[in-house]
């Protein structure tokens, strides 16, 4: 199936409509990624609210079937809908004054919120079906990753959970369900601090497609995809132990490329989290 001949196809029923300014393609199909687990992702930029006509036109004319559709939350309207060859579509409809503003407080507040990034990342590595004007001047505006931003991301994700405190009380309580999220909450805070590290932003709220980001980072950790794999697939033991040595490798490459920027009170923190695990309390 030919997802991304599929994405243009779509894209040519919805620019049919007048208010829609521009039409993103984002998701995997975006970075060639797609496989037979795939679907489509595409990004609506709307001048004015779309109506459920506007949603569900669409839909209708490839004669969809609909798997989910939520009213406007989070400044977004979304659905999702089978076409007739069975191919799901993941629609995300925004203002495009939604998108401006997304756009203005990460690029210039600094703002690390994953799920504006998200937009931002969409826009910048995304790929313009329709509007291309309109979607070159985005991208001409998030082209540039602000210093700042990388600086609030490494500051704010270098505070581990506090749970990771106890990690190794949940080991010896055999707590895996407790322990396996914190766990994975520390490698997502850790991949929080990659991102800003290598000026990219967030692709995913829970970062999706971490062997290929990981493959686009020019600083990381050696053999950082297969040890983070074996963190989760390994022994627990030693998943707690190569997850701490992770964080010193990465709080190690922070004071090299960042060497002004202050990270002594999370430093204090992780060390202090060592000794109490060390007197075992």
């Amino acid at each position: 199936m030919d997802f991304y001949q599929k994405s243009i196809d779509m894209a040519a029923i919805y620019r049919g409509n007048s208010k829609v300014e521009a039409i993103i393609l984002a998701g995997s199909v975006s970075k060639n990624l797609q496989d037979e687990h795939s679907d489509i992702e595409l990004h609506i930029l709307w001048s004015s609210a779309p109506t459920d006509k506007d949603r569900k036109g669409p839909i209708e004319d490839v004669k969809g079937t609909i798997l989910s559709y939520y009213p406007y939350e989070e400044e977004e309207w979304s659905e999702a809908y089978l076409d007739q060859d069975g191919i799901k579509f993941e629609i995300s409809s925004f203002l495009s004054t939604t998108v401006d503003r997304f756009i203005y407080v990460v690029i210039d507040r600094y703002e690390t919120d994953f799920n504006k990034q998200c937009i931002v990342a969409s826009i910048d590595d995304g790929i313009s079906l329709f509007g291309d004007e309109r979607v070159k001047a985005l991208k001409n505006r998030v082209a540039t990753y602000p210093l700042e931003l990388s600086k609030q991301m490494i500051t704010e994700n270098l505070w581990l959970s506090n749970r990771w405190n106890n990690r190794h009380a949940l080991l010896k309580r055999e707590d895996w369900l407790m322990l396996y999220d914190v766990i994975c909450g520390v490698q997502k805070k850790l991949f929080g601090v990659m991102f800003g590290l290598n000026h990219m932003y967030v692709h995913h709220p829970v970062f999706k497609w971490i062997q290929f980001n990981i493959e686009q980072m020019r600083i990381k950790p050696k053999k950082l995809y297969d040890r983070m794999t074996n963190i989760l697939m390994g022994d627990s033991q030693k998943a707690i132990h190569e997850l701490e040595v992770l964080v010193e490798e990465v709080i190690v490459l922070v004071e090299k490329y960042h060497p002004g920027l202050n990270i002594s009170e999370q430093k204090e923190n992780i060390r202090y989290v060592k000794q109490r695990n060390n007197f075992g309390s």
